[in-house]
């Protein structure tokens, strides 16, 4: 089906600049692209390269138009170029671009989080998703004194050494189940559970009753296709 998919987009549109822009970036970049999801191996494909977007459209460098789906993995959930959005950040950068330093804002918008989502208590406010997850674990194995973390099998946490194991993307594209580079000894306080599987949870938190510090989980896994939570 995506072979099926790959070939048909062919034929009914034109990725000339694309196609110039990839090769130009496989000379420069490592694998064309600063992201490997962005490289379309999974879907057996090379990248479209994109160079404007309003709403829920991208429109590439060849003037195709596509209806977005993927949001930039969460950020544009209000749309592209949104107008309030737009006028808030325009202003913003009336007053500068880069501080190093604590801001008003980061205190406004720490309360906003906590005030509309149940449970929050105190934010702390990071750059990726990466730095987010690093954080949470020392978080969690300072306050506990444990080491293990428990992982699912499919979710990604970001490219962190210890979390990158059966990740989803390594075993679509590569055909393998973990990430290649990532030693052995880095992994060896992560546990795996296959993902909607609760027994295997428990099962994990019996053999280790004194040893877990965390478990993490995307609510709703991306890597390996659209497959909601059962629990």
């Amino acid at each position: 089906m995506r072979l099926f998919t790959s070939k048909c987009l062919a034929t009914i549109m034109q990725f000339t600049e694309s196609k110039r822009l990839f090769a130009k970036a496989q000379q420069i970049i490592p694998g064309g692209v600063n992201s490997p999801v962005r490289a379309f191996k999974s879907v057996q494909s090379e990248p479209v390269f994109i160079t404007r977007a309003k709403g829920s459209k991208l429109y590439d460098v060849d003037g195709n138009c596509f209806i977005d789906y993927i949001g930039s993995w969460g950020p544009m959930i209000l749309g592209h170029a949104e107008e309030r959005v737009l006028h808030d950040v325009e202003t913003a950068l009336q007053s500068g671009t880069s501080f190093g330093t604590p801001t008003g804002g980061e205190v406004e918008l720490a309360d906003a989080i906590c005030e509309a989502v149940s449970g929050v208590e105190m934010v702390r406010l990071v750059n990726s998703g990466s730095e987010a997850s690093m954080a949470v674990m020392r978080l969690a194995r300072g306050y506990s004194g444990r080491e293990k973390i428990v992982k699912f099998e499919g979710c990604y946490h970001g490219s962190v050494d210890s979390l990158l194991i059966k990740t989803g993307s390594g075993a679509t594209t590569l055909g393998i189940p973990n990430s290649p580079g990532v030693p052995a000894s880095f992994t060896q306080h992560t546990l795996m559970a296959p993902f909607n599987d609760l027994n295997a949870v428990i099962e994990l938190t019996e053999t280790y009753p004194d040893e877990i510090a965390a478990v993490m989980v995307e609510p709703v896994a991306g890597n390996m296709g659209m497959i909601p939570p059962i629990h």
